[in-house]
Formats: C-alpha cells, structure tokens, sequence
C-alpha cells in the first residue's frame, strides 16, 4: 500500500502528458474500469494501469486540497464528468447527456482522456504529486482515505447563495460573472438541444430497421410471377431502409463524437469558471468582513486586526491575479475547443454522406435494372 496522504505536493510528472490515453473499460457488474496508458517521459515504455471512477475522484480531492500553494483557488479546475452508470435509463441521460452514448462508453472515455490531458497541461496542478500517483502507480489510490481541505469546507458555503449576488468591487470580475451567467444557460441550452436531434435521429434509425425487417418478412416463396416481382420490390426496399438506417446511425454517432463532446465539454467548463468566480467572491467578503473588524477593533487589538486585514488583502490580491490568467486562458482553449469540434463534426458528416450518396446511386441502378 501506498503512503497517506502526507506527501502528495511539488511533483515532476514522468509521463508525456499528450501520450496520455483511457483506452477501453471493463466492465465488472455495476463497475466500470478505465484503462490508462502513457508514455514514460525517458521514452524507455509506458504506463499501464486501471481506474475506476473514485480513483478519479481522489485525484480531483487532492487537487482542490493543496492548501499550502498559493493562489489556487483562482484556478479554472478542469471538470470531472459526472459518474457513469451501467444502466443507461432517461434519468441517466439526462444527467451525462452525450457522455452516456456511443458504443462501449467511448465519448465518456474521451471525457476522462481530455480531464486527464488538461490536469497535466496546467502549469499548477501538474506539480500535485497525486497526479504522478494516479498515472504511475499499479496500487488503487481511490481506496485510501482522503483528507478534507479548503474546498470540502468552501463546498457548505455553496448554501449562501446571497454571496452569489454579492457585488464585485472590480468591474472586470463582475462582467464575467455576468457574461458567465448568460453563457452558462445558453451553452447548456444549445447542449439540450443538440441532444433531442440525437435522440431523434437514433430513434428514426431503429424504425427505419424495423421497417425493412418488416419488409423482408413480407417476401413469399410463391411461383406466381407477381409475386416475384413483388419478392424483388420488398428486398430492394429492404435495402434501401437498411441504408438509410446506417445513414442516420452514423451520423447521430458523429453528432455524438465530435460536436456534442465539445458543447458538453464547454457546459462543464463554464460551470467550472462560475465556481472559480464564486470562490473569488467568498474571498472578497472574507477580506470586506475583515477591513471592517478592523476598523471597529479596539486599541489593544487593533494591530492584530490589521495584521489580519493584511494578510487577507494579499491573499485575495493573489487570488485574483490568478484568476484573471486562468479567465483569459479559458476564453482562448474555448474558442479553439469549438473551433475544433465543428471542424470534426463537418468533416465526419462530409465522409459519412458520400459514403452514403455512392449506396443510395448503386441501389438507385439496381431499381432502374429492375425495371427493364
């Protein structure tokens, strides 16, 4: 077994953070296993080791608990998607969205890929000795017991939602708290809705199956020649129902794999910075609470009060300057995120409706062959 928790901080990750990779799941009754792999940073093999989702858990626990670095809770903490859930009912949906769809929980891989790939990419939380434990180590760290810091104690603070409303005493701040709240709605919206014209098209697809098995049925073994030519009509029917099913799988699958993996990425970003952003304002009623003990303390404990007023200006100053870094580097991978994700999702659809365009002109010839 590994040591506690006491030396999790001021890690060198030995893996090539781009090489990172959750490849498959495993799936063992109501448990599901992600397989890692990683190059080793020397180039002399890789990494390979199994997860489930409350190893993921911990490392995101020990990310938030580094109380000691400075400045970190101005940081945009890369999302962890919610839990996977075997069953996939309507609730489950609802609530993973794109993530509980594909075929062998691929797009929630690809979620876990990219929460991996952006924890290593941040100059801060890459220095977290978790991560290297969570990479690296054959032992499951999810088993052990875990620490409570800053943010289990942030998190009962959630309740005063008046903090939300709090005014900001820097315009900067208080514009993206406001831009936060109307992006975050609409991006969720445009989410929702994006799904339905999923779930619209996989239902289509499953009727256009049913229908050409229903047409298949209908073929009689009759020697009449009305019947053959009837037999003739209902198979090549079949076929083209049968097409327009793998037309339209195909391209709910690239909806799913592509642009519905970048809008659930940026509903989880969003939220992500709307919690940085009320950390930051939990902050600023920390430090108005104490410039105002301050001013009301008496003599004997009126430096002891500065002092603390002190201290709380640096902090949130600090905080602050972190956050205005992370806001703008937010603003660029966002753009680039997007950018990429349609880029896939038109290129995807491109190749699936030639694919499908070439099927549709050969049966197209073989019905005008029919006919003379």
């Amino acid at each position: 077994m590994m040591e506690e928790d006491k030396d999790v901080t001021l890690s060198t990750l030995s893996v090539d953070s781009p090489s990172i990779k959750v490849t498959e799941v495993v799936r063992d009754g109501d448990t599901l296993t992600f397989i890692i792999i990683s190059q080793k940073l020397s180039g002399t093999g890789e990494y390979h080791v199994d997860r489930t989702y409350e190893d993921f858990e911990w490392l995101q626990h020990h990310l938030f608990s580094e109380e000691d670095v400075p400045g970190l809770q101005g940081v945009i903490f890369p999302p962890l998607p919610a839990k996977a859930q075997v069953n996939v009912s309507p609730k489950v949906i609802k609530q993973l969205g794109f993530l509980a769809m594909g075929q062998d929980w691929q797009p929630y891989c690809a979620a876990l890929q990219t929460y991996l790939h952006q924890v290593a990419a941040n100059s801060t939380l890459r220095k977290n000795r978790a991560l290297e434990v969570f990479l690296t180590s054959l032992e499951p760290p999810g088993r052990q017991k875990v620490r409570k810091g800053i943010f289990n104690r942030l998190s009962q603070a959630v309740e005063g939602m008046r903090k939300e409303g709090h005014k900001d005493v820097d315009d900067f701040f208080q514009a993206e708290r406001d831009r936060n709240l109307v992006l975050t709605g609409c991006t969720k919206t445009a989410a929702e809705r994006f799904l339905d014209v999923v779930l619209s098209e996989q239902r289509i697809a499953v009727a256009c199956g049913h229908f050409s098995t229903a047409l298949q049925l209908c073929v009689d073994r009759g020697d009449d020649a009305d019947q053959r030519a009837f037999n003739k009509i209902c198979v090549k029917l079949s076929e083209v129902l049968d097409s327009m099913r793998k037309h339209i799988g195909e391209a709910a699958e690239n909806n799913v794999s592509s642009l519905g993996l970048g809008l659930d990425l940026d509903c989880r970003y969003q939220e992500a910075e709307k919690e940085m952003l009320f950390r930051r304002t939990c902050k600023l009623m920390e430090l108005e609470a104490a410039s105002k003990n301050a001013e009301k303390a008496k003599p004997g404990k009126k430096a002891a009060m500065e002092e603390l007023k002190k201290g709380a200006e640096e902090e949130f100053e600090h905080i602050s300057g972190v956050a205005k870094l992370e806001i703008a580097r937010l603003h660029s991978m966002r753009v680039e995120m997007l950018r990429r994700a349609l880029i896939q999702w038109c290129e995807k659809q491109l190749i699936t409706a030639r694919e499908s365009a070439d099927r549709y002109k050969q049966l197209l010839q073989d019905f005008k062959g029919m006919a003379v």
